[in-house]
């Protein structure tokens, strides 16, 4: 009998966040060959690259690597320097908060679609999301169209006709969305993690940006939300 034609390789940033953890599950039921990226740049804690660690060995990817660089030379943002992570704010998505990485998107895409040339690969997803997040410039439908004209303009797959595509299936979901999303394909919330400033021993604050729209998602959902919250039990 003939074999069945090899998965189509795409390459998954993976945070170990709730949102890149649909993402990949999602790639997944599409019949992607999964090559998830993590990044150890040099953020206020380990805890996500941990989690990302035992997602993508729940999911069986095909490769997983974790690269090293350190943001912190630059600073410039409350993840990669001594500045204080805000806190309850009550509009999240007025102003871009001091959270925000300086072209931290742009420096991961542009290691991901070298992955991916050297994978052969077309297709790169991303857990980026345009209606319930933090405001950040890195996540509107406009930059990823941009990085992904430029991708396809500054690459020999691209130039050879070998067109690279930038999925971000969570762009217009809102969070209760792509909590019943990811619950539909299966996804383990437990694993995740989201807080931006969680305890040494991995609870989370519930008072950042992260925690209020991942609470805000799995309360609109009716569901609750598996996260470990400091001063719980």
């Amino acid at each position: 009998m003939p074999h069945p034609p090899p998965l189509r390789p795409a390459v998954v940033l993976l945070s170990g966040g709730l949102d890149s953890t649909t993402v990949l599950a999602l790639a997944r039921r599409e019949g992607f060959a999964i090559h998830a990226m993590t990044f150890r740049y040099g953020q206020r804690h380990g805890i996500e690259v941990e989690a990302a660690r035992r997602i993508a060995e729940q999911h069986g990817v095909a490769q997983h690597v974790v690269l090293d660089m350190d943001l912190r030379t630059f600073g410039g943002s409350a993840l990669t320097a001594d500045l204080d992570v805000p806190k309850d704010r009550s509009a999240i998505d007025d102003v871009i908060p001091v959270t925000y990485v300086p072209a931290r998107n742009t420096i991961f895409l542009s290691y991901a679609v070298a992955w991916a040339e050297v994978l052969e690969s077309r297709d790169l997803f991303i857990g980026v999301n345009a209606l319930d997040y933090s405001g950040y410039p890195d996540c509107r439908p406009e930059y990823i169209a941009a990085f992904e004209r430029m991708a396809n303009l500054a690459t020999r797959a691209g130039v050879e006709g070998r067109t690279l595509t930038i999925h971000a299936p969570l762009m217009q979901r809102t969070k209760r969305e792509i909590v019943q999303l990811g619950l539909s394909l299966g996804v383990d919330y437990a694993l995740t993690t989201s807080c931006y400033d969680p305890a040494p021993d991995g609870a989370a604050c519930g008072h950042c940006d992260a925690c209020l729209l991942r609470r805000r998602g799995f309360a609109e959902a009716g569901i609750a939300d598996p996260a470990r919250y400091a001063g719980t039990s």
